[in-house]
């Protein structure tokens, strides 16, 4: 969830051939987006159903539609894992009325099938990234998202418990962005829906990132609690994902 410093959850890549999509859209990150870029030009990669993951994109569909001088030119990539797109046209659809389930005017869905690689934002040839979904383990369908371009690397984890999987996803990036929700606790935790701190260290040790940036932490949680249980298990470069943060090549 969102706290008083930051959205969530959400993060926006911009290419160097100027091509841009934004991974996942939670509430606030829609505000934030268009402090960045033109909200009608980002394809849009969600790893799962969940509304913190999601909320933001009625807002984003008013905006591509009606914007009185800058509406959306073209159709974007609307990216997510099994039936995800029913799924938000659905939840579009209850705060609306039924036309609004039909996203088509303005999304071209496609779904973020596991191993399958997508070129996002053109070819690698043409500055485009190659981005490839792996299998996560939360209560709904989710995926991370592996993201490669320009010589740069990063994954996101997306809302996870412990899988192996993680590892897969994460190695030798260059930046690896983890969940942590459940910081420095482990027992007495629902079980397949999101990791510790500890996990998330050790999965970013066993695939050999270069930089661990720990996210998805509540605001009534202690995200130091969950950088000192990190570091018990990776012994490299860890930092609090915050508003604002940057990284890249």
């Amino acid at each position: 969830m969102g706290g008083p410093n930051a959205p969530a959850s959400g993060y926006f890549v911009e290419l160097d051939n100027g091509r841009t999509f934004v991974l996942d859209m939670g509430p606030g990150v829609f505000v934030e987006l268009q402090k960045t870029a033109d909200p009608a030009a980002c394809e849009l990669l969600l790893s799962h159903v969940h509304p913190d993951h999601t909320a933001d994109i009625p807002g984003l569909l008013v905006w591509r539609r009606f914007h009185p001088t800058a509406p959306s030119k073209n159709k974007n990539l609307l990216v997510g894992p099994a039936d995800i797109h029913q799924r938000i046209g659905t939840m579009c659809a209850a705060m609306g009325d039924e036309s609004d389930s039909d996203l088509s005017d303005t999304f071209i869905n496609v779904r973020a099938v596991p191993g399958e690689a997508l070129m996002i934002g053109g070819e690698p040839s043409d500055g485009g990234a190659v981005v490839t979904p792996f299998e996560m383990v939360h209560p709904v369908p989710t995926v991370g998202y592996r993201v490669e371009a320009d010589g740069f690397s990063f994954a996101y984890s997306g809302d996870s418990a412990w899988t192996e999987k993680l590892v897969e996803l994460a190695r030798g990036v260059d930046v690896f962005i983890c969940e942590a929700t459940w910081c420095a606790k482990e027992d007495g935790v629902p079980p397949n829906m999101h990791m510790s701190g500890y996990e998330a260290g050790r999965a970013a040790a066993l695939a050999g990132v270069k930089k661990l940036v720990l996210t998805h932490i509540p605001p009534y949680a202690n995200g130091e609690e969950a950088l000192e249980a990190a570091r018990t298990t990776f012994d490299g470069d860890i930092e609090l994902a915050y508003l604002g943060m940057e990284f890249g090549s």
